[in-house]
């Protein structure tokens, strides 16, 4: 039976700020807020002959890119039943309930997720990962995991295991 590892990145630097607010229903969501997220994600991987899983080093600078295309902007779903969003060529309204809250576009990031969660931001960057890993990579990982952090102590993962279609 192959060895295994698991190679866990959590670097200090995989992180990002970005503003938001949670919709409950149809009436009811959060205020606009804001959190500096961290990110962690581990790789469960064989072990080759040569003592190596794969070169994960790679994977350090990749996922800071990812966390720096979600840095310093508004994030909102684009997929709640709960949510409209409307766009001319400066401003971005997101339409909830009876409320038409403006944005200046520059600064929304449209997220194809039903809620800006911890829940849904880990299952997305779990997409992301996958997306950029080499396939001689996704050959060895048996298993991915994605950490979101909102703040010390809290997040919320997803995971990915051999033979699963999707993440």
């Amino acid at each position: 039976m192959p060895r295994e590892t698991t190679i866990e990145l959590c670097k200090e630097d995989m992180k990002f700020s970005a503003g938001h607010f949670t919709i409950y229903d149809a009436s009811h969501r959060e205020r606009l807020h804001g959190h500096n997220f961290r990110v962690s994600v581990a790789f469960t991987s064989v072990v080759a002959e040569d003592g190596l899983a794969f070169d994960y080093g790679v994977y350090k600078s990749k996922i800071r890119e990812l966390c720096q295309a979600w840095n310093e902007y508004m994030l909102i779903p684009t997929q709640s039943p709960h949510l409209r969003i409307e766009s001319d060529e400066r401003h971005v309204f997101c339409l909830f309930a009876d409320e038409r809250i403006p944005f200046l576009a520059k600064d929304v990031l449209l997220l194809p997720v039903s809620n800006v969660t911890l829940e849904e931001l880990s299952r997305l960057m779990l997409e992301r990962v996958k997306g950029i890993m080499a396939p001689s990579d996704l050959a060895q990982v048996r298993q991915v995991v994605v950490k979101v952090f909102s703040g010390p102590g809290q997040s919320a993962s997803a995971t990915w295991r051999e033979g699963q279609v999707q993440a």
